[in-house]
């Protein structure tokens, strides 16, 4: 008869490193967290580069380079209103290894404006605001003689529909910021749609248009060179870089816009990691040589926390689907 002891031990020292192989797999992902990033890191930007919205990330991938000891790169991915590069992002493994830079439109805008996406900007992961740049009225200022917000709305209600106003495209911040500008002063502007900020301030430096409502990222260096004029800010108050430039919610009481730049992660990347990126990001906006490369660009640091991230979107995309469906905006 078969020793029972022997026989029990035979199944055991089978056993043993199967059960032993199986449990090793339960930790998975708090250890991969725990040792991210433990190669190239990508950072997708759907936009051309050149703009803010691909320099704001640069600046941080810089950074976060250093911290992590391995390669964090931009990949500019642009076309269809930053849809392109959110589709590949939403389609890549969630892993950590990559991450969506961008603006408001594929995170918070272009679900009401396209009657059709590929991917589902409720499902990224949301990580951390980088920062804000606010958007600013500028002007051709041979085109436009005023120098105040009231003088402008003066303008445009005396030549309603005349004045030329150029958008970075339909459906951008620049032209929704447009449009609520548009409601607020009771005021019908031309909408002349570029695809992007780079050939529409071109053209209103060249007096093919007269104004446009830019982020201070892209327009200012144009100001300072005096080729074009900044009525005034659209954050909620005067900046204190710029405390002589007043706000156009000083006219327009509780008027606000501004374009941020924003880090997601592909659904179903895990909390540990979303966790570990929004430190670093943090960290890095308390880096002086950051802040400073940050106001060159007009771009306030935001920060915070994955959950205050996860409000900043929804109330940004609140906002915006009111002035979408108010000024009745579409993609013709």
């Amino acid at each position: 008869m078969p020793d029972k002891r022997a026989t029990a031990s035979r199944c055991l020292s089978w056993v043993t490193p199967c059960l032993a192989l199986a449990l090793s797999g339960l930790p998975t992902l708090p250890a991969r967290a725990a040792d991210y990033p433990m190669r190239t890191v990508k950072i997708v930007v759907p936009f051309p580069a050149g703009g803010t919205a691909d320099v704001v990330p640069r600046i941080l991938a810089e950074w976060l380079s250093r911290k992590w000891g391995q390669s964090v790169i931009i990949d500019d991915r642009a076309g269809a209103g930053g849809n392109i590069g959110a589709e590949f992002v939403a389609k890549s493994d969630p892993d950590g290894y990559t991450l969506l830079a961008s603006p408001p439109p594929p995170l918070v805008i272009n679900q009401n404006l396209y009657p059709h996406l590929d991917f589902d900007p409720d499902q990224f992961v949301p990580i951390v605001v980088i920062g804000r740049v606010p958007n600013a009225l500028v002007v051709n200022p041979d085109k436009i003689a005023g120098n105040t917000v009231k003088d402008f709305i003066a303008y445009a209600q005396a030549n309603p529909g005349k004045v030329t106003d150029a958008t970075q495209g339909n459906g951008t911040t620049s032209h929704l910021t447009s449009e609520l500008f548009q409601m607020m002063a009771h005021v019908k502007l031309q909408n002349v749609p570029y695809r992007g900020s780079a050939p529409a301030l071109n053209d209103l430096v060249g007096g093919n248009v007269d104004c446009m409502f830019d982020n201070l990222g892209v327009s200012m260096q144009l100001v300072n060179a005096g080729k074009l004029k900044l009525i005034a800010v659209a954050s909620p108050k005067r900046m204190a870089s710029m405390p002589d430039k007043p706000a156009i919610a000083e006219t327009l009481p509780g008027f606000s816009s501004a374009a941020w730049y924003a880090i997601v992660a592909p659904p179903h990347t895990p909390s540990a990691i979303a966790e570990k990126i929004n430190a670093a990001v943090n960290e890095a906006l308390h880096d002086p040589d950051i802040l400073k490369r940050l106001a060159d660009l007009s771009a306030e640091p935001v920060g915070g926390t994955v959950q205050q991230t996860v409000l900043y979107f929804r109330d940004d995309a609140a906002r915006w689907k009111r002035v979408i469906n108010q000024a009745h905006v579409t993609l013709d």
